[in-house]
C-alpha cells in the first residue's frame, strides 16, 4: 500500500510512505537473514495502514521537509485525518473535502432515494439524466463561489429550483440577476426579452419529495469544507502512474513496491526528463536518442492531458 502527500497548490508529490503486511525475509528458510534483517512489515489490520502511513508522513514533515501541513484534503471515508489533526498541536490541521466527492454525493443520495421510492421512477420523473444535471449544477455552484460560503449556499439552492423549472412553472427567483447571470431566464429578463424554457423540469408533486434530501447537501457545515474549491484529481493521476509501474492486481515485495513507487514519483513530478538525473547519478551516459525519446514521451503526455481536459472530451466520457 502507498500513502502519498501531494501539494494542492503545485500538484507535486511531497512525500510518500510504502507499507506491506508481508516480508519475504521473515519467511525465508535462511535463518541468518531471518534474524538480522530490519523488518518493515506492517503488523495489524489492513484498515490501519492508511492512518499509520499518514501519521508517519506528517510526523517527519518538520524534521525532514522543514514544513507543516495545515490543510488535509480527503474523501468522506478517509481515516487518515483523525490520526494527524492534533499532530502539531490541538486542531492544527484543518480538513477540507474534495469537491468531486461532494458532487458525487448528490447523485448517490438521489439514486438511493429513487430506489426506495417507486413513485420517483419513470419517464418525466427522477431520471438519471435529471440527477446528472443537478449534480453538475451543484458542482458549478461550488466552483463559482470559492471562499464565499453565503454565496455558495445561495447558489446551490438556486441551482435546485433552476433545474426543476420549466415553461409552466418558472422558479428562477433565487437565480442571480443581470446580463452576466448563469441563468438564461434572468439574462432574458435583464434584456427585456421573453425567455422560452424548453427544459422538461420536474413535476411539482415530486419536488417536495426530493427537496429534503438535496437541502441536506446545502448545509453550511458541509459546504464550508468545500470553500477552497479543490479536488483530489492529482492524487488519482499519481495512482494511475504508479499502477503502470506496479499493477495493483500483481503482488510484489516491499522493495519492488518502493522502487516502482519512487520511479512513479519522479515521473509524476518531472516527467521522463526526471529519469535523466537518475541515470547520470549512476554514471550512465545518456545518448541523444534517449534524450529525444524522453522528450517525445513528455510531449505526448502533455498533449493527452490537454485533450482530456477539453469540454468535448469530458462530455464524451460521461456518455460512455
Amino acid at each position: 500500500m502507498d500513502v502519498s502527500v501531494i501539494s494542492i497548490d503545485s500538484g507535486k508529490v511531497l512525500d510518500v510512505e510504502f507499507m506491506s503486511k508481508v516480508c519475504r525475509l521473515c519467511n525465508s528458510k535462511n535463518k541468518k537473514l531471518n534474524n538480522i534483517h530490519n523488518c518493515a512489515k506492517h503488523i495489524g489490520s489492513s484498515g490501519a495502514m492508511e492512518p499509520l502511513g499518514v501519521y508517519r508522513i506528517f510526523e517527519r514533515s518538520v524534521e525532514m521537509r522543514k514544513l507543516q501541513y495545515v490543510n488535509f484534503f480527503g474523501d468522506g471515508d478517509s481515516k487518515g485525518y483523525a490520526s494527524v489533526k492534533d499532530i502539531y498541536g490541538k486542531n492544527t490541521v484543518a480538513k477540507y473535502k474534495c469537491i468531486g466527492h461532494i458532487q458525487k454525493r448528490v447523485g448517490t443520495k438521489l439514486r438511493k432515494l429513487k430506489s426506495k421510492r417507486k413513485d420517483l421512477g419513470g419517464r418525466g420523473k427522477l431520471t438519471d439524466a435529471f440527477i446528472d444535471k443537478l449534480q453538475n449544477y451543484y458542482s458549478i455552484a461550488i466552483r463559482d463561489n470559492v471562499n464565499n460560503l453565503q454565496g455558495m449556499q445561495r447558489t446551490v439552492i438556486a441551482a435546485f429550483f433552476h433545474c426543476c423549472s420549466n415553461a409552466k412553472q418558472q422558479m428562477h427567483g433565487q437565480c442571480p440577476v443581470g446580463p452576466d447571470s448563469w441563468c438564461k431566464y434572468q439574462q432574458a429578463v435583464s434584456k427585456d426579452k421573453i425567455y422560452i424554457d424548453k427544459s422538461k423540469g420536474f413535476p411539482p408533486n415530486l419536488i417536495n419529495i426530493i427537496k429534503p434530501t438535496y437541502m441536506k447537501l446545502c448545509d453550511q457545515n458541509l459546504l464550508a469544507k468545500c470553500l477552497p474549491g479543490k479536488t483530489q484529481n492529482s492524487n488519482e493521476c499519481f495512482n494511475g502512474i504508479l499502477w503502470k509501474f506496479i499493477p495493483k492486481d500483481v503482488f510484489v515485495s516491499l522493495t519492488i513496491l518502493r522502487l516502482g513507487g519512487y520511479m512513479a514519483v519522479i515521473q509524476f513530478n518531472k516527467g521522463f526528463q526526471g529519469l535523466i538525473d537518475i541515470l547520470k547519478h549512476f554514471g550512465v551516459t545518456v545518448g541523444v536518442l534517449t534524450l529525444k525519446g524522453f522528450s517525445e514521451l513528455d510531449e505526448i503526455r502533455k498533449t493527452d492531458s490537454k485533450r482530456h481536459s477539453l469540454t468535448v472530451a469530458k462530455v464524451a466520457r460521461k456518455k460512455k
